[in-house]
Formats: structure tokens, sequence, C-alpha cells
């Protein structure tokens, strides 16, 4: 397990060794817990942070739905492995229903989440008043319109609550321009109560500079009106900040021991041992690359890169060679591996030859196929959980976004000098004259896997578009529908927004 000096992250592993902090919402703060110290109203946020401990992975489904649905990765059928009924086809040819696991968990969870800020921040609100008090309600509401964010970007028009208390039983939904809005207001007017620091694992004010960028940014989709100036502006915020700088290596956010990585501003701090939940290297390495890392475990064999995906990097980027796993696969001490079924050399190729792959395929076909991932690092000895934090805000990805606000806002070739750096980093050549296709693919590269692909898309006008077996799709699947469960529940979501 990986050292960390953060009493906060100390604290919060500690809890939830044993304890399911999502499901414990106490009715008023036990009397043990009532904040005495500063420290003790830092620790009556740990549920809320502890919500996004699902996210990375088909607990929650938030960053796998983000990746399956875009051009970048796919799941695919390897005969009688991965089919687990259509869950991973479906999300890749955008042929989801409302009562599919990527649709039912992402939406419980973020609810869960969203719930538990406000169950806190009344708890908070009760209590008799102080600075620290007030600080900290704020960086609820301000990680509660995280969890926001990611409810509005995937289903759209959703209930909008800001607290527990005297709240309608079956509340309709608010139209997504007025979530935006409320969102938008709601971290600007708690910036100045934020701690103005470099803590990754908190809602601090340059977290809540990421989440109005991204707001902003994404602010034509969401109420079809463009604001790339003040996106822009925001970027700068987090820029002139101080606080952080490019890692002079591209992996460097992504290694297990991230914690104090320069480029990041907000992560899920992942352990293997007190914060389980991040397992892509399972979902993706061949069952025979435990020999590669010495793994205690065999991976499942399953997701993989495609292959358009794949080719867009150029020989010699450092992202291809480092985020990949392509040709003849070695044991750790440098021995051919053999595959235990095909009986042929364990070799990854890039061309996956259809994503549902039955006995008619060669078992090399159906095993090997599919370059496999490996961005974030696989230590020597993984278990079945990773330690490394996995980010959601990072430096590289304020540079791409002010890129596009500038292009955006004055033509091709304006964002050259935000592209410039993270290239020059990858050792491939600038891009002279860059425009909205050349940050889209930019953004493809610099950011996969990082869950932001999805949105992405959307947001260039790509989503619906071919690409290898997905079909071009409806613009009604830029968006999830709202769980068949949550509707059987609660009759007003079929409503129109109120």
């Amino acid at each position: 397990m990986k050292r960390i000096n953060i009493i906060f992250i100390i604290f919060l592993f500690s809890v939830l060794g044993c304890t399911d902090l999502t499901e414990e919402l106490y009715d008023k703060i036990p009397g043990d817990l009532y904040p005495e110290n500063e420290l003790q109203v830092a620790t009556l946020s740990v549920p809320a942070y502890a919500a996004m401990r699902p996210l990375a992975d088909d607990e929650g489904w938030w960053f796998l739905a983000q990746e399956m649905t875009s051009d970048e990765v796919c799941g695919p059928t390897r005969d009688a492995d991965w089919d687990d009924g259509g869950k991973w086809r479906v999300m890749h040819t955008h042929t989801w229903n409302n009562d599919v696991e990527g649709v039912n968990h992402m939406w419980g969870r973020l609810y869960e989440a969203v719930t538990t800020c406000n169950k806190i921040a009344d708890e908070l609100r009760a209590l008799p008043q102080s600075e620290q008090i007030d600080k900290k309600i704020a960086e609820l509401e301000v990680l509660r319109s995280f969890y926001y964010y990611l409810l509005m970007d995937n289903f759209g028009d959703v209930p909008y609550l800001e607290t527990t208390i005297d709240v309608p039983e079956k509340p309709f939904k608010n139209k997504r321009e007025d979530i935006w809005n409320e969102l938008v207001t709601t971290v600007e007017t708690n910036l100045p109560q934020l701690q103005n620091i470099d803590k990754k694992y908190l809602a601090t004010r340059p977290m809540a500079f990421a989440l109005l960028a991204k707001l902003y940014l994404n602010a034509e989709v969401y109420v079809g009106q463009a604001h790339y100036d003040k996106a822009g502006i925001y970027c700068d915020s987090i820029i002139n900040s101080g606080f952080y700088t490019m890692d002079s290596d591209p992996l460097g956010p992504f290694v297990t021991e991230n914690e104090n990585n320069p480029e990041i501003i907000f992560s899920i701090p992942y352990d293997e041992d007190n914060f389980k939940g991040f397992r892509f290297h399972m979902r993706t390495l061949h069952y025979q690359s435990n020999l590669t890392f010495d793994m205690p475990v065999g991976p499942w064999n399953g997701f993989a890169v495609l292959e358009d995906h794949y080719d867009s990097y150029e020989d010699g980027d450092l992202r291809k060679e480092g985020y990949f796993l392509a040709g003849q696969q070695y044991t750790s001490d440098g021995k051919e591996i053999i595959d235990a079924i095909a009986k042929e050399k364990l070799l990854f190729t890039k061309h996956i030859p259809a994503l549902r792959m039955d006995a008619s395929f060669t078992p090399a076909e159906i095993r090997m196929s599919g370059v496999r991932m490996v961005k974030y690092e696989v230590a020597k000895g993984a278990i079945e959980n990773l330690s490394n934090d996995f980010v959601l805000f990072r430096l590289a990805d304020i540079y791409l976004m002010k890129a596009e606000t500038e292009i955006r806002l004055n033509g091709a070739g304006a964002g050259d000098e935000w592209i410039d750096p993270i290239r020059e980093r990858a050792n491939v050549l600038p891009i002279d004259g860059a425009g909205l296709d050349e940050i889209l693919a930019e953004r493809g590269r610099e950011m996969f896997c990082e869950g932001h692909r999805r949105q992405d898309l959307i947001r260039f006008g790509k989503f619906d578009d071919a690409w290898w077996e997905k079909p071009s799709s409806d613009p009604s699947r830029e968006i999830f529908p709202i769980p068949k469960w949550a509707t059987d529940a609660n009759e007003n979501l079929l409503l129109d927004p109120q």
C-alpha cells in the first residue's frame, strides 16, 4: 500500500476499510462526531468524497460509460467470455435502453453521492455556525455540483435538489439549462470560501476553477449558448495559480505513486487495500499477462483499444509506447509468453476482427486481438485493485481546453502555444495552425481513457458518427435514459421538466 501523509486520506482509509459509507446516512450527527475543532469538521465530509469510489468501475459505471460509448475502447465478446448479456456491446454500438447495467448503476451511484452531500450539509447547517462550518458547507456544495455536473452531462434533464429536508417524495425533473445555471451560480458563489491550496482529494478553489471551465466549455451543448471566453478565463485561473506544472514525463500522472504529481488537480485516491475499485488492468490484460507483471492473480482478457485510435499516434510518440501493450508479450524475466489455448506466441495485434467473436474465429483472434491498455501503471506484483489515483482534472487537460477556447474564439492556430508543450513532451513535432479537428484528435491522444472522450465527441459534433462496428446513431443517444427502476418508483421522471 502506498504511503499517504495527508490526515484526511488516512482517516478516509481507516473508515472505508470495513464500511460502505454510501449506505451510512445518519439522521443526525452522532455525539462522538460533534465537531469541536477544525479536524473534526473536516472529517464530517468523508462520506461525500467516499461516494467517488464506485465511479471508475462497474459498481458506478461513470468512467466505463464515457469510454465504451466512444471511438477509443471496446469490450469485445471473446467466444464464451465477455458477452455478459451484451452489456458492453450495447454501449459501444449505442443501442442501450433504460434497463441496462451501465445506465442503472451510473444513475444510482451519482444520486447517492448527491444525497450524501446534501445530508451532511443539512446536518452542518443545524450546528452552531462558525467559519469552519461555513467553509465546509461551501466545499460540500461544490462537491455536490461536481456530481450534478456528471448527472447533467450524462442524463440531461434530472431532478435538482439542494437539501434532504422537506423535499418532494417524487421530485420532477429540472431542465438541463436551469441545472447548468444553478451549478455555475453555486460554484462561483462559493469560490471565496474554498481553500486556495493544492489538495488533490478535496474540492478546493483550483478544483472549482476546473469544474467551471468544464461547465462553460460545454455550455453550447448544455444550454445552447457558447461561453468559450469564460471557459478560457477559468483555465487561466488554474494555469496562473502557481500550484501546478506539467510533468516532464507523459506517464508521470498515472504511475502507482501519483498522489503528489504536480500536474494533478483533482483525483480519486484509490488504494489496493483500503479504497478499492480501480480494476481497469484486470479488464484489459490477457489471462497470462500476470507473467509480465508478476501478478498473483490472472487478468480477465477483455477490453482493447480500437485500431483507428491506436493508429492515430505517430511512431515515436511516447504516449503510444507507454499507454499500450502491442506485439509479442514477455514474462518479467524476458521469456516469450505462449498462449495456453492457442499454443502460439502471445502477440497483441491492433486489428480486432469483430465486436462479437464466436467459435468461428481462431483461438488466436479470440484471445489475442486488440492492443491492451496500460496507461495507468501496472506495478510489479499488482493485485486485483490498483493503488494509482484516478485523475479527474489535470493541467494537460486545462492546456488543451485553453487551446480549444482560443481556436473557437480566434481561429486555427490560436491555440498552438498550449498544444505544443504537450506534443513536445510526447516527443512528436508541434502542429502548425491547429484547428478544431486537430485539437479533438490531440485530446483523444493525450486524454485517452480518462473519462473525457464521450463528452468531447458530443461537443465537437462527432458522437453520432459511425466508427468500426458502431453505425451512425441518433442525436438522442447523446444522453442516457433515466433507468426503468427509477421511473417505476417515480412516474414524475417520465414527465417534461417542471
